[in-house]
């Protein structure tokens, strides 16, 4: 199956140079190029993208805003969003992913990891290791601003579910999940999958958001 990619950047040679990579790549297909946020929303609306590779920072409207618009339209609230940022844990990552995005990635990433990353948000997997979600998490504990959203929304889960949200709120891999927890990587993915469904997550990367926003984890804790 071709994932269909567009990408969103406001240096030419930058957005030239991520096209390339993607039109080079035999199971990917460019279908757009934008250079500012608004026109990243117009194309997300005209072609629906499978991976939308979006910049942060960029004129008219800028990526989180861009990012935000796109995942909240029902027109393409299916496209994925992929951040491209200049500095690991860039100030704006931690809201890029509360907008909606499905992962990140630093602009000076290989070609290879570029293609892989792709495949990975379209398969519907959030690009953030442990060690990145781990590192969100620290900034997160930094940031003073934004009202946490009610616990009663965990209601929806289990014992258990409420249990493994938890774990992957601190940044757990589905192997150190089930290791915790005495279960079978199958297993504590599959609570991973069902908690995402109850909670309407996109992704692991929501679900970090959604573990420290309703308070079921505390920075530090």
């Amino acid at each position: 199956m071709t994932v269909r990619v567009a990408v969103a950047d406001d240096q030419p040679l930058v957005l030239e140079g991520f096209a390339t990579i993607v039109s080079r790549a035999a199971d990917l297909e460019l279908v757009g190029q934008a250079s500012d946020g608004e026109a990243a929303v117009r194309l997300a609306r005209e072609v629906r993208p499978d991976v939308f590779l979006m910049d942060v920072r960029m004129p008219v409207l800028d990526g989180i805003e861009a990012t935000r618009r796109i995942t909240s339209d029902p027109d393409t609230k299916e496209v994925r969003v992929l951040i491209l940022t200049t500095f690991d844990l860039d100030e704006y990552v931690y809201s890029a992913l509360r907008a909606g995005a499905s992962a990140f990635l630093l602009k000076d990433v290989g070609p290879e990891a570029l293609l892989e990353g792709i495949r990975v948000v379209a398969a519907g997997d959030s690009l953030l290791a442990p060690s990145v979600t781990r590192r969100l998490i620290e900034q997160y504990s930094k940031r003073p601003e934004g009202v946490p959203l009610d616990h009663r929304a965990l209601a929806v889960l289990t014992d258990r579910e409420r249990e493994v949200l938890a774990l992957v709120g601190k940044g757990l891999s589905n192997q150190e999940i089930a290791e915790r927890l005495f279960m079978s990587p199958a297993t504590a993915k599959t609570h991973v999958v069902r908690t995402m469904s109850k909670l309407n997550a996109g992704d692991r990367a929501h679900l970090v958001v959604i573990a420290y926003e309703t308070g079921l984890v505390t920075p530090g804790g």
